[in-house]
């Protein structure tokens, strides 16, 4: 059985999360909401201050940097042992968060060199994310071979890190980012053939519209979906889980390890 997998809680420092549940306002709600998630099994806390649902609207950089470099401190002084996790597509917030002990930059937005340059002179663990809509992305109009353009495009994106000396990779296949309901799907249904890098995969599957759309529901009504999901995605390969729900997500690791080892 590999090691056991890891939970990464968001907290969103913004008023535009698609899920108001994630929502704290400012550094007490935050030191709150992570106390309770550490103490629910979360191992890393991700934050972010810039929402990047479909259709939003990104902040502005200042507003951004206003809102997410106090609270990681915060996080950081209350919980030194936490890994902690800023979600951004900025370079220079990155570079910011990392002068200020951020452990691992979120970037969702598939990265570019000068947000690699900002990471190749740390330590940090970089995310890199799936997502057409930022990037280059390789298309098909074959649903069925969707999962070798993703292939294709991380193949290329890791040997351009690797070449600038970052080792230090995390993949996260994107879901809900510049894909078809269907495209998510084919991709969790395939999901291990992208461990050929022998790379950690984060899965962010939490309340997503691939959720809520296929079950005719809301968001709200998604935790019953999204651990289903999170069960399966252990299944195919996943080492870490993002969710806005810490204490189920505990539970179904506790149980896809009580099959896994009987």
């Amino acid at each position: 059985m590999k090691n056991k997998v890891q939970i990464m809680g968001i907290i969103n420092i913004t008023r535009d999360s698609f899920y108001s549940a994630s929502r704290a306002g400012g550094i007490d709600d935050a030191i709150s909401v992570a106390r309770s998630m550490i103490e629910h099994g979360a191992t890393i806390l991700d934050i972010g201050a810039c929402s990047t649902r479909p259709g939003s609207t990104p902040v502005s950089e200042s507003e951004e940097r206003e809102a997410i470099i106090p609270v990681l401190k915060a996080l950081k002084r209350e919980f030194p042992h936490v890994s902690i996790s800023i979600d951004t597509f900025r370079h220079d917030i990155a570079r910011e968060a990392i002068d200020n002990g951020v452990d691992i930059i979120n970037d969702i937005s598939g990265g570019n060199e000068k947000m690699w340059e900002v990471v190749k002179n740390s330590s940090c663990s970089y995310i890199l994310t799936h997502n057409p809509e930022h990037t280059d992305a390789y298309h098909t109009d074959d649903t069925h071979l969707y999962i070798d353009s993703v292939i294709q495009w991380y193949e290329t994106r890791i040997r351009q890190m690797r070449d600038m000396g970052i080792e230090d990779i995390i993949i996260d296949p994107g879901f809900g980012f510049g894909k078809t309901i269907k495209e998510n799907y084919h991709i969790l249904s395939h999901m291990d053939m992208l461990k050929g890098w022998g790379l950690p995969i984060l899965v962010g599957l939490s309340r997503k519209s691939m959720i809520y759309k296929t079950l005719d529901i809301s968001a709200d009504e998604a935790l019953g979906g999204t651990m289903v999901l999170n069960a399966i995605s252990i299944e195919k390969g996943a080492d870490i889980l993002r969710v806005h729900d810490v204490k189920e997500a505990s539970q179904v690791i506790k149980l896809v390890e009580m099959v896994s080892n009987n």
